[in-house]
């Protein structure tokens, strides 16, 4: 064993002695051309690496359960709601192009769509699709807004404050759905309560920061009341109705972040 590592080194030493004299005879300047190849050729293959990596086609729906999210899903996917479904308790997941894409001309790139569960139990399934996200989609329930709000917006806070979201930058899109009922709410008064809201949480979770685990984050800017503009990630807010199909602002927001 030991002559073979002798002889191992021996050879070794005799390659790299090799390769010493082939360096000096090459002309200065053509080492300096292959080198500054070599370090070309490492950075181009690291930025394209980068580009395929950042360029997610990932979209997640999240929400409470009953918000409509599974609809909005169906309604991109199928261009139907397919009525009668129930609670998903399991991601509904998926790749395709959009619906209303299919009948335009070229090729178009599909989207990945995550339909996250939103019981409260189930909602740590969000937490294995946020690093490959573009995107977040949060659905309200515009219709019965005001029973779900403060639910809704310990949701959303703990999305928001999420460090992955926060670092990452992940847009989110509040999609007040159910919009074309008559008694529905509008994106306007439920942006504003949501953010009155998230205001006054920030402040109760603020004084038990140290017993609080899920904010990973702090909202906001200190000493001024709370909205969304403060955020680090761009936070806007729509409106549609998964079961009569109109989501134009949804796949507006879809198609800012997963270009065709």
């Amino acid at each position: 064993m030991e002559l073979d590592m002798e002889q191992w080194l021996q050879q070794l030493q005799k390659w790299i002695h090799e390769v010493e004299e082939w360096v000096h005879q090459q002309p200065v300047e053509q080492l300096y051309a292959a080198f500054a190849v070599l370090l070309i050729t490492f950075a181009l293959f690291g930025f394209f690496r980068f580009l395929r990596r950042s360029k997610s086609n990932t979209i997640v729906l999240a929400g409470l359960t009953g918000s409509g999210k599974t609809v909005l899903y169906y309604q991109l996917r199928d261009g139907s709601p397919h009525q009668g479904t129930v609670t998903s308790m399991e991601p509904n997941d998926d790749t395709f192009v959009l619906h209303s894409e299919l009948e335009k001309k070229g090729k178009l790139n599909p989207i990945h769509l995550v339909d996250v569960p939103g019981h409260s139990r189930l909602r740590p399934k969000l937490d294995e699709f946020l690093p490959h996200a573009a995107g977040v989609i949060f659905v309200v329930d515009s219709l019965d807004f005001l029973p779900n709000c403060r639910a809704a917006t310990e949701y959303l806070y703990d999305i928001l404050t999420k460090a992955i979201v926060v670092k990452r930058r992940i847009p989110i899109l509040i999609l007040c759905n159910k919009a074309d009922k008559v008694t529905a709410h509008s994106k306007e008064f439920i942006k504003k309560q949501l953010e009155k809201e998230i205001d006054k949480l920030r402040t109760s979770r603020s004084a038990i920061s140290t017993a609080d685990l899920t904010s990973e984050f702090t909202l906001g800017v200190l000493g001024e009341t709370f909205t969304f503009s403060h955020c680090r990630n761009k936070v806007a807010v729509a409106e549609a109705s998964g079961l009569t199909g109109e989501i134009s602002q949804v796949e507006q927001f879809v198609r800012e972040l997963v270009k065709p």
